[in-house]
């Protein structure tokens, strides 16, 4: 193959890795590509090329991909876990075993009570624990 063909096959699939979500697949592939190039400017065989191809990609794809991927693992910007032990101020009375909204962070939350009292509005409030998106409040 001309050495210009795998310039452009490898640029292909590195734009296709850029538009298609997450795999990191043609990444390696892209990148095989561009390291054969050299190979078919200086006259190396066809046969010679595609097997350097696929060494090269999947080479690449055994010993990088899983390191890649961890590496670019979102992580939670906060975990709901760091809000145990804050502060959070009741925007509304709460009863002994009841629903309400509290204020944490300047935002508000629904709130139940963990202990057996009841609370008043305005009253500041630990956080006992996280419950999807109910905090359980404790008088403080």
């Amino acid at each position: 193959m001309i050495w210009w063909l795998w310039v452009l096959g490898g640029l292909a699939l590195l734009a296709l890795e850029l538009v298609t979500p997450g795999g990191l697949f043609a990444l390696f592939f892209g990148v095989g590509a561009l390291c054969v190039a050299p190979l078919a400017a200086i006259g190396v065989g066809e046969v010679w090329q595609w097997l350097a191809f696929t060494v090269v990609s999947l080479a690449l794809l055994a010993t990088l991909r899983n390191r890649l991927l961890e590496r670019l693992e979102r992580k939670p910007a906060a975990q709901v876990d760091g809000l145990v032990g804050e502060e959070a101020v009741l925007l509304e009375d709460v009863p002994a075993g009841g629903h309400g909204r509290a204020e944490l962070r300047g935002v508000p939350w629904s709130a139940r009570i963990a202990s057996g009292i009841p609370l008043r509005a305005g009253q500041r409030c630990r956080v006992e624990r996280v419950d999807g998106l109910v905090l359980w409040l404790r008088a403080e």
